[in-house]
């Protein structure tokens, strides 16, 4: 599933190519097309991401919310001398400018709210480390009084919008954390360090397009130990523990675990993440 930074890159990438103009939108799939409908032809007046949701908002009060989910994708082409081609294969939703169409295809939401709707949904949502008006009090309140292990509570998007499974296991990694750690036991010096952590590697992440996690003095690790991680460049994904179950640790070389958290897959080094 897409993490946090990579919406955010969605919604620059749309706000510079479709904002402040009229934005012609359809539904291909069929879908999407009663939505579709309202908001075609309106000026697309500003786009907004908060954690794994987008926002589109439209004038003068209809707002286009989109989760990607598992399996959603959201495509954006400059569009051809010859015009804007057929659309290709399942589009939920198409958008097109002056001169770009975005493609949107197996999203889990894509949905028309007012801006009521909107702020009830923002509300329902944890802080965001990328947006500026984000409260890590709010994130802090319910972490400390909370029994769950801290890799629960930081997928939990009621309570840290954004992070997702790889960012999880290498913050965590990052700071030395056992995953299971009750969120009470944290202690308020580590969350504000996890924080800033999250903070500065999603931030990376926008201005990248890329996840990487590795120190700055831990570069020289990328090609060690182990094959190349399967979907990754180069020397493999640049990261601690994610996907490297079975694989020495970077830093210790103890063989990284993985096992099932909340269904989801979770990795760490029994070494460096000693509960201890």
């Amino acid at each position: 599933m897409p993490e946090g930074h990579t919406i955010r890159r969605l919604a620059r990438s749309h706000s510079r190519r479709f904002r402040g103009r009229e934005v012609a939108v359809s539904s291909p799939q069929g879908r999407f097309t009663a939505g579709a409908e309202l908001v075609d032809g309106r000026v697309l007046r500003s786009v907004d991401a908060h954690g794994k949701h987008l926002f589109h908002v439209y004038e003068p009060d209809l707002v286009v919310h989109v989760h990607l989910g598992l399996y959603g994708k959201f495509s954006l082409v400059t569009t051809p001398d010859d015009g804007v081609p057929a659309p290709v294969g399942q589009v939920r939703m198409r958008m097109v400018g002056d001169s770009h169409y975005a493609d949107l295809r197996g999203a889990t939401a894509c949905e028309v709210l007012t801006e009521g709707e909107v702020e009830a949904l923002h509300e329902r949502l944890g802080a965001d480390p990328l947006r500026p008006d984000a409260d890590p009090e709010q994130a802090w309140q319910r972490i400390s009084r909370s029994r769950s292990p801290v890799a629960t509570l930081l997928m939990d998007q009621a309570v840290i919008a954004g992070v997702g499974n790889v960012y999880r296991a290498e913050v965590l990694f990052r700071h030395g954390l056992d995953p299971l750690t009750p969120g009470r036991d944290l202690g308020r010096e580590r969350f504000d360090a996890v924080w800033a952590d999250l903070v500065d590697l999603l931030t990376d992440g926008v201005r990248r397009g890329s996840i990487d996690t590795l120190r700055p003095d831990h570069t020289e690790l990328r090609c060690s130990h182990g094959p190349r991680v399967r979907h990754t460049p180069a020397c493999g994904r640049p990261v601690y523990v994610y996907r490297r179950a079975g694989l020495p640790c970077l830093l210790c070389g103890t063989e990284v675990v993985r096992r099932t958290h909340a269904a989801r897959n979770l990795f760490w080094c029994p070494t460096c993440q000693d509960a201890a």
